[in-house]
């Protein structure tokens, strides 16, 4: 069994199956998380909204929606699809996510929330997970957040990742509640404590290994998400950085041999180039020639026919 002590967060049009195989190839161990598919549209959309690569486990589906019958029906699937677990989005501010009633709102409906644990819980043998934040417009007392796990967890969730900051449904973008409300990590530890039975993961504002090894003295896990985006290279020490393996990092030149290779064998199926290295944009961040690196594959890569070539050529913009 794996476990959650450093996870990538789930990101909207971020954290694809293209971007989590990039992540996977440089970190055995962090646990990854789709970005937020809705039950809409796995259940009638026209595309396979659960398909993954093979490579990604341990993967986990972060599941949108607050309909018991719609989410246990999505459980299902998701589980006979291969996830390894499922996390209900109860932190995600946007005005689309609201009028849909799920993600932040449902902070302010734990006994629904814990509907829809108990009943995916029972119709599959995959962990259910909550992702929340610490609050929700002025429910945002540290009561509010206790009550909320309170309800929440009889129903079967073992494992809470909690953002450190509440979200305000109203006047803020979904960018600014991500960074506007103040962090309060504290609030998270003190779950810890009043749950100490329960798995919980942080999430807000960390950018460090050094800053993840201090939260972890507090609670279980760290879940890091638009750091590791623009500078991706990070998780190469992940491993041994918080398990402590004692693995050989890998250089940019081998990840991105690796990376050619999928990127021929997913344009050979008719896929663009494009789709997979704009995730790869920041590898380089920090070395001479990284600007050119950023702007020769997103000038190029797009191009009709484009293969992994155009990411040699980027590289080879690149200095050590």
């Amino acid at each position: 069994m794996y476990d959650h002590k450093l996870s990538v967060a789930p990101m909207l049009d971020w954290t694809d199956r293209h971007c989590r195989y990039f992540y996977r190839v440089m970190s055995k161990r962090t646990v990854l998380y789709t970005e937020m598919v809705t039950t809409g549209a796995i259940l009638f959309g026209k595309w396979d909204y659960l398909a993954f690569n093979e490579p990604e486990h341990p993967v986990v589906l972060q599941l949108g929606g607050s309909d018991v019958k719609a989410m246990t029906e999505c459980a299902k699937l998701a589980e006979q699809k291969g996830y390894d677990e499922i996390n209900i989005n109860v932190g995600c501010p946007s005005d689309r996510v609201q009028n849909g009633m799920f993600g932040a709102c449902l902070m302010a409906e734990p006994t629904l929330v814990a509907d829809c644990v108990s009943s995916m819980t029972n119709a599959v043998n995959i962990p259910i997970t909550v992702k929340s934040r610490i609050g929700v417009d002025d429910q945002d007392s540290y009561e509010f957040l206790h009550t909320f796990i309170d309800t929440v967890k009889p129903a079967g969730c073992e494992h809470f990742i909690i953002h450190a900051r509440k979200a305000w449904l109203s006047g803020l973008s979904p960018k600014q509640n991500r960074e506007v409300p103040p962090l309060d990590y504290g609030r998270v530890y003190q779950i810890k404590k009043d749950f100490p039975k329960l798995e919980i993961s942080i999430n807000g504002g960390i950018k460090t290994y050094e800053e993840s090894r201090e939260h972890l003295q507090h609670i279980d896990g760290v879940m890091i998400g638009r750091e590791i985006y623009q500078n991706p290279y990070m998780l190469t020490e992940a491993d041994n950085q918080l398990w402590g393996d004692n693995t050989v990092i890998k250089t940019r030149q081998e990840i991105i041999d690796e990376m050619c290779e999928y990127i021929d064998e997913y344009v050979a199926t008719g896929g663009r180039s494009w789709h997979v290295v704009r995730h790869m944009l920041g590898m380089c961040n920090g070395l001479p020639g990284a600007k050119q690196f950023r702007r020769y594959l997103s000038e190029n890569s797009g191009r009709e026919g484009a293969n992994s070539q155009i990411l040699r050529e980027a590289f080879a913009k690149v200095g050590s």
